[in-house]
């Protein structure tokens, strides 16, 4: 499995690679911005491991410029700072995960297996259908008429689960189990940051779709005509 790890930290970004290559990791590090986005447009990644505060171009930036250009690794963000709006900051971005400095590295390698394991694999043309939206699974794009937006890891496994049980109500804690692999990451405030993105991009290209919830139940799509 290939990683790119973008640390600007020299002796932290050694002693990662160092614990990543003992877990049977190909390794490639970058240590400011700029690097990242060079090797992200020439070499294919498993997991990017993405620092927050780098020089040249910071972490939030590559992360926007990763996504706009369809690249759809998983990206775990590392950040020094611990508040809620850092981290819905590098949600919103793009990124699947987070991991608040100083961790554990047990953590992070949790976090990474997670991710993978959790990475979907659907066959060439397979597309769910609700209402408006036709989600299809090969490219991770949601449709509504001629527009169009690029569903993340989660957003996706999030979508499809809501797609196929359409107006039955799916509990936050499917969802949780479904889009997470480590019950302490699938909590319900997770599960309701995700909700929110997809409300923002059904917004986005103008679906009549909705996905709307129960207090203590859980969420279920709604079709206006």
């Amino acid at each position: 499995m290939k990683l790119l790890l973008v640390e600007d930290s020299v002796q932290l970004n050694k002693a990662l690679s160092t614990v990543l290559k003992r877990n049977s990791f190909v390794v490639d590090s970058a240590f400011d911005g700029e690097e990242a986005l060079i090797l992200l447009k020439d070499y294919q990644y498993d997991i990017i491991i993405l620092d927050i505060m780098l020089p040249k171009i910071d972490g939030i930036e590559v992360l926007k410029k990763a996504r706009a250009s369809g690249i759809q690794t998983p990206i775990i963000m590392l950040t020094a700072k611990s508040t809620t709006d850092d981290k819905i900051l590098g949600l919103d971005a793009g990124a699947d995960d987070y991991l608040s400095k100083p961790f554990v590295v047990e953590e992070l390698l949790a976090r990474i297996r997670a991710l993978t394991r959790r990475k979907p694999v659907y066959e060439k043309n397979e597309s769910l259908s609700f209402g408006d939206l036709s989600l299809d699974l090969s490219n991770n794009n949601l449709y509504c008429g001629k527009k169009s937006v690029l569903l993340m890891n989660k957003e996706l496994q999030i979508m499809s689960l809501l797609m196929k049980n359409g107006e039955s109500i799916t509990s936050s804690d499917v969802i949780s189990k479904t889009a997470w692999d480590i019950d302490a990451y699938s909590t319900s405030e997770n599960v309701w940051v995700f909700i929110s993105y997809l409300r923002k991009k059904l917004v986005n290209i103008e679906s009549k779709v909705n996905i709307k919830s129960i207090r203590q139940q859980g969420y279920y799509l709604e079709y206006k005509k």
